[in-house]
């Protein structure tokens, strides 16, 4: 493993939009990622491990739910904090960036925003330190894009409820303590419903041989007559509304997460192209690398700057869900445009792990269709301006 000397682009001097803490928050995390991920995620990604030690780590440094108030464990910060912290994991390792998104915006958000305060007071301190992880199901094998033709069943059978069905794609599954999943009632009304791992009938087999995300544990959930205790019923949302307001949160923290992808097959290129000597000089002097490099500052300090207005709208809620989408669909296609030109400047040494090139290019495959695919969230955007719905 090569020595992690990443150095943050900030060609716009956007630290100075931020405030002593936003940047004391960030550092933090940048430490956390040099010290304890850095020197471990090539090998964790090779071997396909997701290094689960480090969930602990995260919950000390807050990287869970940290806009959750504090008297339920979490931080009570605001959403540029969070957003630099998805900054910071990603551009350790996506998939490290998607334990911290789960657990925080699709588990512990429902659970606070959704949930009774005898919930919030059970599961959301242990979310919150990292004594327990959770997953949040809602894709199935055959719903993804079209959440809203789920078939998992939720029946009423008096004194509990019995849950049958099954997701997919389902991030933390392998080891989570607690799923927060979404299923039909009998009229047919989706509602949230938290699954406790140990419940009979209920069980999350591991997803394996995948190219990318590959430190990052990936399951189903599969439930079979499993009885759900009537008092874990989120009892503040009924509708696909629940689910599409956590998938809001989580798409926030992706477009964050993703500049710190881009950042770092930036930085990498940047520094490997000074180095790097063809035909008697270094081939940062020639123009069509020259073009590489500028276009990717380019695109990454814009990606920047639409997350810090978007940010400050979240802070102010008047962040609608079409900003939201529209920042995620255009920050991860910035983002994986400028891991595929970082690997060309690399040339075979980018397909290396001794370069985090390849495995951003690989991770971001995923980050680009998951909590919303690219295509989706174009046709939100296409909605928003036109009034006029491309999916029906």
């Amino acid at each position: 493993m090569s020595a992690d000397n990443y150095n943050a682009p900030d060609y716009y001097l956007l630290d100075e939009l931020l405030t002593d803490e936003h940047k004391l928050i960030r550092d933090s995390l940048r430490a956390i990622v040099k010290k304890e991920i850095s020197p471990i995620i090539e090998e964790c990604c090779q071997k396909a491990v997701f290094p689960k030690h480090i969930i602990k780590i995260l919950g000390n440094a807050g990287a869970f739910g940290p806009t959750i108030p504090s008297e339920y464990g979490g931080a009570g910060l605001d959403y540029i904090s969070y957003g630099l912290m998805m900054q910071e994991l990603e551009r350790g390792d996506s998939g490290i960036r998607s334990t911290a998104s789960v657990q925080g915006s699709l588990v512990m958000y429902p659970i606070y925003a959704f949930g009774s305060e005898e919930q919030r007071r059970k599961y959301l301190p242990p979310l919150a330190a990292g004594d327990k992880t959770g997953c949040f199901g809602l894709t199935e094998p055959d719903y993804g894009s079209d959440p809203g033709g789920m078939v998992t069943r939720l029946k009423d059978s008096g004194s509990h409820y019995l849950l049958n069905g099954a997701k997919m794609w389902i991030s933390n599954a392998p080891f989570a303590d607690v799923a927060v999943v979404w299923a039909k009632d009998e009229q047919d009304v989706i509602r949230g419903v938290i699954v406790e791992r140990g419940m009979k009938g209920f069980t999350t087999p591991e997803t394996h041989n995948k190219w990318s995300l590959r430190a990052s544990a990936t399951g189903e959930l599969v439930f079979d007559n499993v009885k759900i205790p009537k008092e874990n019923i989120l009892p503040g949302v009924k509708g696909l509304k629940g689910p599409l307001a956590c998938l809001n949160m989580a798409r926030y923290g992706i477009a964050w997460g993703v500049v710190g992808a881009a950042m770092d097959c930036y930085d990498s290129a940047l520094r490997y192209a000074k180095e790097r000597k063809q035909f008697g000089k270094p081939i940062a002097s020639f123009q069509l690398v020259q073009k590489k490099l500028a276009e990717m500052i380019t695109e990454i300090t814009k990606a920047q700057l639409l997350c810090w207005r978007l940010g400050t709208l979240q802070n102010e809620k008047r962040a609608t869900p079409a900003q939201i989408s529209m920042a995620k669909r255009n920050n991860v296609n910035m983002a994986i445009q400028i891991a595929r030109e970082a690997r060309q400047i690399h040339g075979a040494m980018g397909i290396t792990g001794e370069f985090p090139i390849m495995r951003h290019a690989m991770n971001l495959e995923s980050v680009i269709t998951y909590e919303g695919t690219h295509d989706i969230h174009l046709l939100i955007t296409g909605q928003d301006i036109t009034g006029i719905s491309a999916f029906q």
